[in-house]
């Protein structure tokens, strides 16, 4: 039996739900309540801060990269929780313009599928009773889609609020809570978005920060009476492990890895072996694969040069057995990686790529890729669902590509991945193989 949940959503980035959302699992966590977290879209940097705000794992919702039984069995994890509480992605509406697996990408899309409401975070600064045909417009685009109420963010005054809240009950809309502006609730942000959550000055006051401003400007027991759904608890299956014994690379430099994958590999049995490269240890001698995951190389690459007991165990280890790069660890596999202020930082030297963040070029969205080569745990023609977030410049890619690989409409990208000896990599991040 899976409990009742809802989506807390916004008509674009930048309204604040994100910090609405730390706030509210904090708030019904501090209640009693144990809630499930759950993330609409590719992020691997929100559901971080979910867990530390709930103390329950998050897990990745996607309808363009995930089949329905991937989404059932991620559904699935609500097992035993009190309510689901999801975050959407950008805009609440917003996706890509060609159908993948489910759907479009779009958070409205997780919200349907799931059955549940949707919480919408409006930026009330600048408008006051036009904030009601912002939400009115949301709540008619989709009919089939329920809005629960809305939480007004950034009011500036109770006449501000007086206003809004004219406009909102002539659009028969439920308001929530009314959140006044204040300048210290922001997180701090990096060229990816939020910084880490592992990287935060002080997070758990900050959370518990979030939870009592909620608490005074929100109704909690309406929002909990709000929930409803949480759909598609038959069959499914998280993804398979790679290998048995997987040595993965876990600190600030690399940590970016779907935590369905990581459920799915040790639900199935695997054994993960963290390890930490900018701490100069090597992955385990008795790893059957090595794995790199994404994050932010390009900030440490003096240190990832200089650790070499790090670089000597993954060079011994690709001697035998395969090791595999995503992202930021595909950059660290190879020959080197110029970071933004110029200076260029030998890398592993396993692969023939050589990446520059001098010059930054913005690399983002869907990825589908279909295997030439073999990579852990897949055969050539297999095919991959993912998603590309960096800003990296490829100065040079010698080895033979990994796959062929396009975007959400089919169009070809060049960054296909590599492949030299046991050693793989690519700039998209796994999500699912179809």
């Amino acid at each position: 039996m899976l409990p009742p949940g809802l989506l807390v959503s916004a008509p674009a980035s930048g309204t604040g739900k994100t910090t609405v959302m730390l706030g509210l699992l904090r708030a019904l966590a501090e209640d009693g309540l144990t809630v499930q977290p759950f993330k609409s879209g590719p992020d691997y940097i929100d559901p971080a801060f979910h867990l530390a705000a709930s103390g329950r794992p998050s897990f990745n919702l996607d309808t363009w990269a995930m089949g329905e039984d991937l989404l059932a069995a991620i559904a699935a994890r609500a097992t035993g929780a009190d309510i689901c509480v999801a975050e959407g992605s950008m805009g609440l509406y917003d996706g890509v313009a060609t159908r993948g697996r489910a759907g479009f990408g779009a958070s409205a899309e997780t919200a349907a599928r799931m059955g549940w409401p949707v919480v919408l975070v409006i930026d009330a600064g600048g408008q006051a009773q036009s904030a009601a045909a912002t939400a009115m417009g949301f709540a008619a685009y989709r009919p089939d889609l329920a809005i629960a109420g809305v939480i007004l963010n950034r009011v500036a005054s109770p006449r501000h609020e007086r206003l809004i809240r004219l406009g909102m009950e002539h659009a028969g809309l439920t308001v929530l809570g009314v959140l006044p502006r204040r300048g210290d609730l922001a997180l701090p942000e990096r060229h990816l978005g939020l910084i880490q959550a592992v990287e935060h000055p002080d997070l758990d006051a900050a959370i518990a920060g979030y939870a009592t401003f909620l608490r005074d400007h929100v109704d909690l027991a309406a929002i909990r009476a709000a929930a409803t759904g949480t759909a598609g608890v038959a069959g499914g299956a998280l993804p398979a492990p790679p290998a048995q014994r997987i040595a993965l690379a876990r600190d600030a430099a690399f940590s970016f890895t779907y935590p369905h994958l990581l459920e799915g590999w040790r639900a199935a049995g695997a054994e993960i072996l963290p390890f930490s490269p900018l701490a100069d240890e090597a992955p385990d001698p008795g790893a059957d694969l090595v794995w790199l995951p994404g994050g932010y190389p390009e900030l440490h690459a003096g240190r990832l040069a200089a650790a070499q007991t790090f670089r000597a165990g993954l060079r011994a280890h690709a001697e035998t057995r395969p090791v595999h790069g995503e992202c930021g660890g595909y950059m660290a596999l190879g020959q080197s990686l110029t970071d933004k202020d110029g200076t260029t930082h030998r890398m592993a030297g396993l692969l023939g790529l050589a990446t520059s963040y001098e010059k930054r070029k913005f690399h983002l969205g869907y990825r589908r890729a279909e295997l030439l080569e073999p990579m852990p745990g897949l055969a050539p023609g297999a095919a991959l669902r993912g998603h590309e977030f960096h800003y990296s410049t490829i100065l040079d890619m010698p080895d033979p590509p990994l796959a062929r690989v396009a975007d959400a409409d089919g169009t070809p990208v060049p960054e296909t991945g590599s492949r030299r000896g046991h050693v793989t990599g690519t700039f998209f991040h796994l999500i699912s193989a179809e």
